[in-house]
């Protein structure tokens, strides 16, 4: 999926906006830090970093309640503080100072959160541990005051006069929709998220996710703007559209980072962090440089160099990944924890092969070249014809480029009805989602040779995910119908219209006879693909299922 639909996007930065006048948030009195340390106001822990940040963390349960850079405090909208999920409640809170380092400790449950400050930086750092599910979601938002940055991002979340969709998906006047999920990026494009402008930059630098769930391809919340403010997230485990269970342990640390105005120093990018000042903190569940261990392979061969290819690493416990060189496939992914995971090749979002690598402490585990097989790829088969390519995403197909960014009702969108002839721009014509509500019965017509009609041939269709159960059911000529296949395993949640087509991708095959071809050769023949499921509602939200592939085999 791309296409920036004029939106300031760029790898590894999220720029939104400029900063609005902002003299009357100044507080008397902080204009500028003094020396680092931190006091007690009876109510928060204050820390001083030394530089031109002050924040404040309540003693009562964690939340951050203040956050003054150059006199001017940036934090709570909506007389609401920035938290974990959507705040702790009563927590035990501490401090402690190690030289240069301070660290505030909360424990509510089985949860701990971390906040760390060096002497002489602008910067927060954050790790977060969980334990069971007694928090539900691993979210941090930090919430930041309006009229600071100008709300003017084409996707931001703002309240529009009409609800689309729950209540979290809304519609301007001019048909344009809005949500908070619209992020438009997976997490493997960027680094950091924020707002920029008029002097100063405010981000969140995330972490490496290694104990988040959904992969590299994984989206979800990453800031919204609104008439209250703004929001930046930083989402460890969220439900919405998941394919994993949640993963446990302590993740971070994830970084909130102030700047003159520019893209945050590249020393706090995942992968590139050294934290070794944080080894003796005593943090629960921190597992320092010298615990992880490293994989490294040499190459991969059999890849169609037309794509790009990423190698992950899964297991119960962590994930991480890295891009594989285009030239030979090389990858090296470092700071992993001990262990042994599954090892995934995707070829763009494809799973095109899978195997086993075992992690240990201080070690580098360095693997030949891995072969992927030719048959593991569902594109090097020989086709009659092929709309779209088989790479675990819609793109390409009518309307894919939007979807990451709106809602399937939107304006923007071309109609998602029509009919597709093979040999006219059959992938561009091709809707990438499909409903039993909306378009279902959607005609493929295409025209065989007279060797081809008197043989059988599988068809194939493959998925990125569905919603409600939807699968599709092929039907040829009005002479033949394929039986309802049985549901893959996908995400129980919204995801066509909350930006994201990632699911399980799944193959559906049929098995069509040579009776069902029409033998003259001047004739086109017609396959019906319809959405079937018992589930679902109306409209966007009845069964559906978005598409990688389709193609009808030599």
């Amino acid at each position: 999926m791309s296409g920036s639909h004029g939106r300031s996007v760029r790898r590894r930065t999220f720029v939104l906006g400029a900063t609005a006048a902002a003299g009357t948030a100044a507080l008397a009195g902080t204009a500028r830090a003094a020396a680092f340390g931190w006091s007690d106001d009876g109510s928060n822990y204050v820390v001083d970093t030394g530089a031109d940040l002050v924040f404040k963390v309540s003693k009562t349960n964690g939340d951050l309640t203040s956050l003054i850079y150059r006199g001017i405090d940036y934090q709570g909208y909506g007389g609401m503080n920035s938290h974990i999920e959507s705040g702790l409640g009563t927590s035990t809170v501490s401090i402690q100072q190690s030289g240069t380092t301070i660290l505030i400790s909360v424990a509510h449950g089985t949860l701990r959160h971390y906040y760390a400050a060096r002497s002489g930086e602008n910067n927060i750092y954050l790790w977060t541990a969980k334990a069971d599910t007694s928090v539900s979601a691993t979210r941090y938002i930090l919430r930041v005051r309006k009229g600071l940055f100008l709300n003017d991002e084409p996707d931001s979340y703002t309240y529009a006069p009409t609800t689309v969709e729950a209540s979290d998906v809304f519609a301007k006047s001019d048909g344009h929709t809005r949500s908070k999920h619209y992020s438009g990026l997976r997490v493997m494009d960027y680094d950091h998220i924020g707002w920029t402008g008029g002097g100063v930059g405010l981000w969140i630098v995330r972490s490496n996710h290694e104990k988040a769930s959904g992969g590299p391809f994984y989206r979800s919340l990453l800031r919204h703007q609104s008439a209250d403010g703004g929001g930046l997230y930083e989402i460890l485990y969220y439900g919405q559209n998941q394919t994993e269970a949640q993963r446990f342990g302590l993740q971070g640390p994830y970084v909130i980072a102030f700047t003159d105005g520019g893209a945050p120093s590249s020393s706090l990018f995942p992968g590139t962090l050294t934290t070794s000042w944080a080894d003796s903190l005593g943090m629960s569940g921190y597992v320092g440089a010298g615990g992880r261990g490293k994989v490294a392979g040499v190459g991969i061969s059999g890849r169609n160099t037309a794509y790009p290819y990423t190698v992950g690493l899964a297991n119960s416990a962590a994930q991480y990944w890295g891009s594989a060189r285009a030239s030979d496939g090389w990858f090296s992914i470092g700071g992993v924890l001990p262990g042994t995971y599954t090892l995934t090749v995707f070829k763009g979002e494809l799973a095109v092969y899978t195997g086993s690598v075992t992690v240990t402490a201080g070690g580098t585990t360095t693997l030949n070249t891995i072969a992927i097989p030719s048959s593991n790829d569902p594109g090097n088969a020989s086709a009659i014809w092929r709309i779209g390519d088989w790479n675990g995403t819609p793109a390409g197909f009518k309307n894919a480029g939007l979807m990451a960014y709106a809602h399937p009702s939107d304006v923007r969108a071309v109609s998602w009805t029509g009919n597709v002839v093979v040999g006219s721009d059959e992938t561009a014509s091709f809707p990438c989602y499909l409903w039993k509500d909306v378009n279902s019965g959607i005609l493929v017509h295409f025209k065989l040779t007279a060797a081809q009609a008197a043989a059988a041939h599988t068809l194939r269709i493959g998925v990125t995910t569905a919603y409600a159960n939807g699968r599709p059911q092929v039907t040829v000529n009005d002479a033949w119908t394929s039986a309802i296949p049985s549901p893959p395993t996908q995400p129980s949640t919204r995801s066509l219209t909350n930006g994201s087509y990632r699911g399980n991708n799944h193959t559906f095959t049929y098995s069509v006879p040579a009776s069902a071809w029409r033998t003259d050769t001047g004739q086109y023949n017609v396959a019906r693909i319809d959405v079937v499921s018992g589930s679902g509602t109306t409209g966007y939200l009845s069964a559906g299922t978005a598409i990688d592939a389709i193609d009808l085999l030599a």
